[in-house]
């Protein structure tokens, strides 16, 4: 990711009921998270700086890229499923129609959400619930690992090839990491279908942004 680079935090020390301070992404260690921390959600402050990173992300794009970015808090209404009430939204469009779109989701929870392509969401936090025990540094790692994933070419969605009731996704970055799913279309809206039927790309796979063509002067 050149010329990226995270927003400095200062880091937040969080205690727990008895006074210690807790080791979010190490609290459980290799045992079950306790019986009371789910469906739970404490200490979310820690997920405020995302919004943070999400700028820093907005701001690299619409630097490096071939893109159009465009503000407005209807652009929320690209998620398929939004997990909170949304404070602004941004979305980036490659001038590459071949390109993934993404549209950044900022929310009240505090938290990020990205609709990628056209019929996938990604959550971070994905959860945020204590039991989940999901702490800033990996979920903002998760988050720039997304996107990069997605602007470098390594993001596709897929329909089953018959009976094409199933809608599949995958990020996929060589010697670094690959994350995938699948879900029922049933359960999508029928014109969100219905238009990624027309406007996916060849094999669903979404091609990498084109960097923007910087003029230099001679000396």
């Amino acid at each position: 990711m050149s010329g990226y680079q995270r927003p400095s935090f200062l880091d937040e020390i969080y205690l727990d009921g008895n006074g210690e301070p807790i080791a979010y992404g190490h609290r459980w260690g290799k045992g079950s998270p306790a019986e009371d921390s789910y469906s739970v959600t404490s200490n979310l402050h820690r997920f405020a700086p995302l919004h943070d990173v999400a700028d820093a992300l907005i701001a690299w794009l619409d630097s490096t890229f071939d893109v159009v970015a465009e503000e407005s808090l209807d652009f929320a209404a690209d998620l398929i499923h939004q997990p909170a009430p949304a404070t602004r939204a941004v979305r980036v469009i490659p001038h590459n129609p071949a390109a993934a779109p993404l549209t950044f989701v900022f929310t009240q929870f505090p938290g990020v959400a990205i609709h990628a392509g056209v019929l996938h969401d990604f959550h971070f936090p994905s959860c945020g619930c204590d039991a989940c025990d999901e702490g800033f540094d990996s979920v903002a790692e998760e988050l720039e690992w997304t996107v990069r994933t997605v602007v470098s070419g390594g993001y596709s969605e897929t329909f089953d090839r018959w009976p094409g009731k199933w809608l599949e996704y995958k990020l996929y970055e060589e010697e670094v990491g690959m994350r995938s799913g699948r879900g029922r279309i049933g359960g999508l809206p029928a014109e969100r279908v219905k238009l990624a039927r027309t406007s996916l790309p060849n094999e669903g796979h979404w091609l990498p942004w084109t960097t923007k063509i910087i003029e230099r002067t001679q000396p």
